[in-house]
């Protein structure tokens, strides 16, 4: 195996990400299909390549790498990538693999193009305590959820505007029904709400015997982005929101719960260490 760093194989599977969105874009302008079994072994490849990188991470700070804002977005998209191979090929909905590589392109990208958002990376972020960096990553994952589902919704509102507009040929034809997207859509809402659940009643059981270890951003952050998609899908399960509506909130909600990650990430900067004591007057400050 190579002995690159795990940034280098981070940007390795960004190229491999690339490298399926314009596939995917290829076919589409040629007004064809694109391989499935390319598309697939195209975000494998660059899923393992992204597993080596965030190995490496995770080896260097001694935990989960979640520790800045570049190593949430990888994790984002690794939890992306990660579920349509596990579940999304069940879907059978053949441009989801496309989208999947979209996302995964920008996210990676974009986080190892802006060099700020990776500081020095900082070991044992979450202590000795196992629950909290589980309550982390769960958290994070549900993320990858949303991303998922927000392609969803986009490809039910892309959908939605071909039949409108009438047209339903050319890479239109592609999409999948109206049903089958909400369908998938309500499931992958109800897969990333539980998993956020799950975290946030894990990271209570540290929280409630300490509560001066809770930040008060983190925790605000994560609940109204929690609240948030269990609003949309009590509404959408009771009637209330309709399924164009529910897309167009399921895209915009998770901008949003992208732009959470900000105060979610400060939230594990350490104090600023106090100042220094004044050093004392010596004899001859003191002579007037």
């Amino acid at each position: 195996m190579p002995n690159l760093s795990d940034r280098q194989w981070l940007w390795l599977a960004a190229a491999c990400y690339l490298a399926g969105f314009a596939l995917g874009t290829v076919s589409l302008l040629r007004g064809r299909r694109h391989s499935r079994a390319a598309m697939l072994a195209t975000l494998a490849v660059g899923f393992t390549l992204q597993t080596l990188g965030l190995v490496l991470r995770g080896r260097a700070v001694k935990g989960c790498p979640l520790g800045n804002t570049f190593e949430l977005f990888q994790f984002t998209a690794w939890s992306s990538a990660s579920l349509f191979l596990v579940v999304g090929t069940t879907f059978r909905v053949s441009l989801l693999g496309y989208f999947t590589a979209m996302l995964a392109a920008v996210l990676t990208l974009v986080s190892l193009a802006v060099r700020a958002w990776d500081g020095m990376p900082r070991a044992h972020i979450f202590g000795a305590n196992p629950w909290i960096e589980l309550h982390a990553a769960l958290a994070v994952f549900s993320y990858g959820v949303f991303g998922l589902l927000a392609l969803t919704s986009a490809m039910f509102l892309l959908r939605n505007h071909s039949l409108k507009s009438k047209h339903v040929g050319g890479w239109f034809s592609f999409l999948p029904s109206i049903l089958d997207l909400d369908h998938i859509s309500v499931r992958l809402l109800g897969a990333g709400l539980t998993l956020l659940t799950v975290s946030l009643a894990v990271g209570a059981g540290h929280w409630v015997p300490h509560p001066e270890t809770v930040n008060v951003a983190k925790l605000l952050a994560t609940i109204a982005v929690w609240l948030a998609y269990a609003l949309a899908l009590g509404l959408r399960l009771g009637g209330a929101l309709p399924a164009r509506q529910l897309a167009w909130a399921c895209v915009s909600l998770f901008g949003a719960a992208l732009l959470s990650l900000s105060p979610v990430n400060s939230s594990r900067h350490p104090p600023p260490a106090p100042a220094a004591p004044a050093a004392p007057a010596t004899a001859a400050a003191r002579t007037p």
